[in-house]
């Protein structure tokens, strides 16, 4: 395997040249990991500590959603991949008294349906809600995008506007410090040599607390043009304090703290509201780029911190807002043996797939989607833009939608595996919803259709009889291009009322079943 040169130096306009060939190189192979790194999947997160030590410059894997790509589009290149994801301890949400906390494998997912964040801190759980796509949303950590540094972190406006802090191990022992102080610049946070964020505790809010978050993005399922947060308290008609964060526009988060000090100890109107909406948007430092100009974030910044201080003025007085449906899925797997694997050595992992159990020989770079395509010939999952963005490559790992063009092979050891090809029944009847698909017409040329069924399925075990909007608000990073969704929304609902309508099977008495198979010879 060749490990490419040292892509972390380049500037911008390097990276715009190479990324378009114009200096002689062809756009990064998304479909592959080309650079060969050493993998090790440590046992405790006092040995990942041990390990960071040693070697520093160690890429920490969780999710996977923002080091997999960066990987692929050759933007970090790191000599080891520490594996996290299994580790005890780190998954879940406990409340105590004063707090809510949360562990750093927390999935945002998790976050976005439960009914306690809703609750109690409804801008944490809109901001989980508007991540991106369903599958990234499973895949995605707390504690990886508070790590990630990245200013257009959903979670991170809302974590900053609720207090909450992040708890930090390392080689000097636990630490807390506030998600807002750990914000240094792009990709850029206070953590030092070895160490890792274990969990992030949320204060309870004290009454008459509402909370918003918002979001204006190209599409669904992308990162942000702008986003606000907003926590404010409320005494009759009277605002006590308030916090205003934005993300998007400027190096990091940004705290409106002259705007939140305006609205301190203030009787409400229309007219502060909007003042301080305007104040906000003066003290961001948005840039032009891919997704926005300058000018309309910070047009845009006025409207949206406008809206989100009304909402949760709103709530303040009311309460509890209503709590998306589904279920939360968590991986149910036997914790992996440790492993350390060389970048030059293949690896034993065995795999579940869909049904069938397999041992493989996997480099530490190889990429589970093409572990199932070329050396199993499961070639239903479908590689597309290699980059988690389509939705083509949708498995199931242990029961969870997943990218496949994002899992590494050998993180996936011991794990059950479903492609579309298990869709069906072993004596090849097809699934109600695949025949659904074909009675509504819900694909032309089928490539995204593997992805779809697989998503789709998955949703009807969470909500049997999802709305129209939650059919389209779980296909949210699944991408078509040739039929669009209507049809594809119709299969689903005419599958969901087919499984309603089916009769049920009719428990008799053991003497009343007797007569009647007398009845009946």
């Amino acid at each position: 395997m060749t490990t490419p040169h040292d892509q972390t130096s380049r500037t911008h306009e390097e990276h715009a040249r190479h990324g378009s060939g114009a200096d002689g190189h062809q756009f990064p192979n998304s479909h592959l990991l080309l650079h060969g790194f050493d993998y090790i999947r440590p046992a405790s997160i006092e040995e990942a500590i041990g390990l960071l030590q040693v070697q520093p410059e160690a890429r920490i894997l969780a999710g996977g959603t923002n080091l997999l790509v960066d990987m692929k589009l050759e933007r970090t290149a790191p000599a080891c991949v520490i594996d996290i994801a299994q580790l005890p301890g780190l998954r879940g949400m406990e409340t105590s008294d004063n707090r809510t906390v949360i562990g750093a494998l927390t999935s945002i997912r998790e976050l976005a349906i439960s009914e306690r964040l809703w609750q109690e801190h409804t801008c944490l759980a809109e901001s989980a809600q508007a991540f991106g796509s369903t599958q990234i949303m499973m895949m995605g950590t707390l504690g990886g995008n508070i790590a990630n540094g990245s200013p257009a972190s959903d979670t991170v406006p809302a974590l900053v506007v609720l207090g909450a802090e992040a708890r930090i191990v390392g080689p000097e022992g636990a630490r807390t410090a506030l998600i807002a102080d750990l914000l240094q610049g792009p990709g850029s946070v206070d953590l030092g040599p070895g160490e890792l964020i274990r969990a992030i505790g949320v204060p309870r809010a004290p009454a008459g607390t509402g909370t918003a978050f918002l979001k204006l993005s190209r599409v669904r399922a992308d990162l942000a043009k702008v986003s606000v947060a907003v926590r404010l308290v409320r005494e009759r008609e009277h605002i006590v304090s308030a916090r205003i964060a934005l993300g998007s526009v400027g190096p990091t988060v940004l705290r409106a703290k002259k705007a939140s000090a305006m609205l301190r100890d203030k009787p409400f109107s229309k007219d502060i509201v909007l003042n301080a909406a305007r104040v906000a948007a003066s003290e961001i430092s948005p840039i032009d780029d891919v997704r926005s100009t300058a000018d309309y974030r910070r047009r845009a910044a006025v409207a949206l911190v406008h809206d989100a201080l009304m909402l949760s003025w709103e709530r303040a007085a009311r309460g509890t807002t209503d709590v998306p449906r589904g279920r939360s899925l968590v991986p149910q797997r036997t914790a992996a043996a440790p492993v350390q694997a060389d970048a030059q050595e293949a690896s034993t992992i065995a795999l579940t797939v869909n049904g069938e159990a397999y041992e493989l020989e996997v480099a530490p770079n190889e990429l589970l989607l093409n572990v199932l395509r070329d050396r199993l010939e499961l070639t239903g999952a479908k590689y597309g833009c290699g980059i988690g963005e389509c939705g083509a490559c949708t498995i199931w790992l242990d029961g969870m939608p997943v990218l496949g063009c994002l899992v590494l092979a050998i993180s996936a050891d011991g794990s059950e595996v479903r492609t579309i090809e298990g869709l069906a029944a072993p004596d090849g009847t097809l699934d109600p919803l695949q025949d659904a698909f074909i009675e509504e017409n819900a694909f032309q040329c089928g490539y995204c259709t593997p992805g779809m069924l697989m998503m789709t399925k998955k949703l009807m075990e969470e909500i049997p009889e999802p709305t129209e909007d939650e059919v389209r608000d779980y296909l949210k990073g699944n991408h078509c291009r040739c039929t669009g969704y209507t049809s594809i929304v119709r299969a689903v609902r005419r599958a969901s009322q087919r499984k309603r309508e089916k009769p049920q099977s009719i428990a008799f008495p053991v003497n009343e079943q007797q007569k009647l198979e007398e009845t009946n010879r």
